[in-house]
């Protein structure tokens, strides 16, 4: 049975038959289980930190209690649990999610056959926007092909004759594939400039009908588009918009839980409160890494 919020902590279970093929950035993290693991400085370039494919065996466990760089895993066999938007969600082949920085991240391995993702870990520097944008699904249907041939492309050229130009080639693939599923509004510009819209004017008031007009198209016709890019209702991204920019918010500003509800668009901060742990898993108060109050 998958663990409530209240009894996740940081976890990094990997299990003896779970086998990696990872790609780091640099050699500085002393983390045990990115050692003796190939070296591509060119991910820095896009801010990657590390990725990898993984065919990963129950007890097969992570856990970030505040993921600092946005985080992409695309499933290609077998199936596992991730956390998605407060509730835990089956992700198997064909699927993809996209997790914004400062979040509760967590997802686990189910017994039986194998889960074989590959996975994209991003930096998440103060002066520039995440990778997961406004208008990013997070759980979406994904062809995982391309990016996870270009992970193990990568990793092979790393591990062995690990010339520059040809991890470079590797390198930008992989975030090409990224942007692929991280931005679908290339598809549909009026759904971008409605999420970005949303995402600068959180404090006011967004009902479904305003939506709709500032899409120019009918209220029916922007749910089909929005459960088909990114895998929910229009009132739940903006939910989902208001959610991310208040954990942003806590995690770098010190600035008062009830400020900080008026600022992404709640007049009403025990409503704010339910909210946001019922999304995140945590009361405003109690988010990981919170700075203290003014």
């Amino acid at each position: 049975m998958a663990k409530t919020h209240a009894q996740l902590s940081e976890t990094h279970t990997l299990g003896a038959q779970t086998r990696q093929w990872v790609v780091r950035a640099n050699a500085a993290d002393p983390r045990a289980w990115l050692q003796d693991v190939p070296v591509c400085p060119a991910l820095a370039q896009h801010q990657i930190a590390h990725l990898g494919v993984c065919q990963a065996v129950a007890p097969y466990r992570i856990v970030r209690n505040k993921q600092s760089g946005t985080y992409f895993l695309a499933c290609f066999g077998g199936r596992g649990r991730f956390l998605v938007e407060g509730r835990w969600q089956t992700c198997s082949a064909g699927t993809a999610c996209l997790l914004p920085p400062h979040i509760l991240n967590a997802f686990h391995a189910e017994p039986g056959a194998p889960w074989e993702f590959v996975w994209v870990r991003y930096e998440q520097p103060n002066d520039q926007r995440p990778i997961a944008g406004a208008s990013s699904p997070v759980l979406a249907k994904f062809d995982p092909e391309p990016v996870r041939h270009a992970a193990l492309g990568l990793y092979h050229e790393a591990r062995g004759a690990a010339v520059p130009a040809q991890m470079q080639h590797w390198a930008d693939l992989v975030h090409a594939y990224v942007l692929r599923f991280a931005r679908p509004w290339q598809v549909e510009d009026r759904l971008w400039l409605v999420w970005e819209s949303v995402a600068a004017h959180l404090e006011e008031e967004w009902s479904l009908e305003r939506l709709a007009r500032l899409a120019h198209m009918s209220t029916e016709h922007l749910r089909r588009l929005c459960h088909r890019q990114l895998g929910r209702s229009p009132m739940h991204q903006v939910i989902f918009l208001r959610m991310r920019r208040a954990a942003e918010l806590l995690s770098t500003t010190n600035d008062k839980v009830e400020t900080i509800a008026t600022a992404v668009g709640y007049q009403n901060p025990f409503v704010f409160s339910n909210t946001f742990k019922k999304w995140t898993g945590w009361r405003p108060s109690e988010f990981p890494g919170r700075a203290k109050e003014k």
